[in-house]
């Protein structure tokens, strides 16, 4: 089976104009090439069935661009959804009208903000916006705020959680959107709490919303100002968590762990508090009990040492400084441990959701609501 004639001139003729992107409307068997950011299009004229057509139409620009008369390697799935593709045919694969291909370009570490303008025009989705919006080449560039434009647009009709969430934390990157956009977007998540997860992740340390300094900051921080200036990440952070931002990032991690809708927000919201004390010498382990956690915070308050760390000598001027925080001090170290492995044990025995899925982990999300407590006074 061959092109028509009249197809195989006409997109020979196109190809030869070294057009920027290809894409093809199977619906209606339209090929369109984008020029000058101008377009051309070719009416196909199918000589047998649609799907067969297309497939060798594809197989004619494989072979013209990229030597292959074979046709793109859909098979390669999974290798280009993981960023494999090579950065120098990138501008290549926009020309194939392969959806896949695509794809390839969107999780490619070396797209630019130009290629990402073709691959937009190529193929639109929610999906390949948050690929892009990872690149800082195009958070930077001009495609940046549109992409993000189309992300909240979009976020209604977003139905996973998981999305909802990257969806958020993309568009909070830099100027992407406005600080108006920015208080929209947070007032959504009383409805849709996944919504601050987003933010918590994006913005610990400017949430659209304030809370006061916890009252004991104001006489402490004179006794420890001295740790802070020789920068005590252990003095750091209890500044940090007991300040009117981490009050505010305290309150927000409580109320989605108050009411998380499904298994994807309690993860992301645990790789948030996992990020917010990942600069501690402490943080990184995988522990999958929360006593455990308890008893490597008692034992760190009590002198043990972490290989190839100062925690013991840190925390003890920080204990000597500020004795009457030891309880604030503790609830920040068990923080600093809590991550994703500590809902495992619950998560590797149900798939439930909700209510029931809350009740199953009250032996996680009581303790750590009791550290928030602590801190939040």
């Amino acid at each position: 089976m061959e092109l028509t004639p009249e197809d195989a001139l006409r997109i020979n003729v196109l190809l030869a104009g070294a057009p920027e992107a290809v894409r093809i409307d199977e619906s209606s068997m339209t090929l369109y090439a984008l020029s000058n950011k101008r377009e051309a299009k070719v009416k196909l004229n199918p000589n047998c069935r649609d799907e067969g057509y297309l497939r060798k139409v594809r197989e004619t620009l494989s072979s013209q661009v990229l030597g292959s008369p074979g046709g793109y390697p859909v098979y390669l799935k999974r290798w280009t959804r993981m960023g494999q593709a090579r950065d120098g045919i990138l501008e290549s694969l926009l020309l194939l009208g392969e959806p896949e291909a695509v794809v390839a370009v969107v999780n490619a570490g070396g797209i630019t903000n130009e290629i990402a303008r073709r691959a937009w025009w190529v193929l639109q989705s929610a999906e390949n916006a948050r690929c892009m919006l990872r690149q800082a080449a195009v958070v930077d560039g001009d495609m940046g705020p549109k992409l993000a434009e189309f992300l909240i647009e979009f976020l209604p009709f977003e139905e996973e959680a998981c999305d909802q969430i990257a969806s958020v934390r993309l568009v909070l990157q830099g100027a992407l959107i406005s600080s108006a956009e920015k208080t929209r977007l947070w007032e959504k998540g009383r409805h849709k709490n996944a919504f601050y997860v987003g933010f918590l992740q994006a913005l610990p340390d400017a949430l659209p919303q304030e809370r006061p300094a916890h009252p004991l900051l104001e006489s402490l921080q004179p006794r420890f100002a001295g740790l802070l200036e020789a920068r005590n990440p252990f003095a750091l952070q209890l500044s940090r968590l007991l300040g009117p931002a981490g009050q505010a990032w305290l309150a927000c991690v409580e109320t989605v762990l108050d009411k998380p809708l499904n298994q994807d927000v309690v993860v992301e919201l645990l790789h948030a508090i996992a990020a917010y004390s990942a600069h501690l010498p402490i943080a990184g382990t995988c522990i999958t009990e929360m006593d455990t956690i308890a008893e490597l915070a008692d034992e760190l308050l009590e002198g043990s040492e972490v290989a190839g760390t100062g925690v013991a000598g840190q925390l003890e001027e920080l204990l000597l400084a500020v004795p009457e925080a030891r309880s604030q001090v503790r609830a920040m170290l068990i923080l600093a441990m809590v991550n994703e492995p500590v809902v495992n044990p619950v998560f590797s025995r149900t798939d439930a959701i909700g209510t029931v899925m809350r009740k199953k982990l009250r032996p996680v999300s009581g303790p750590i609501q009791e550290q928030i407590e602590l801190l939040t006074g």
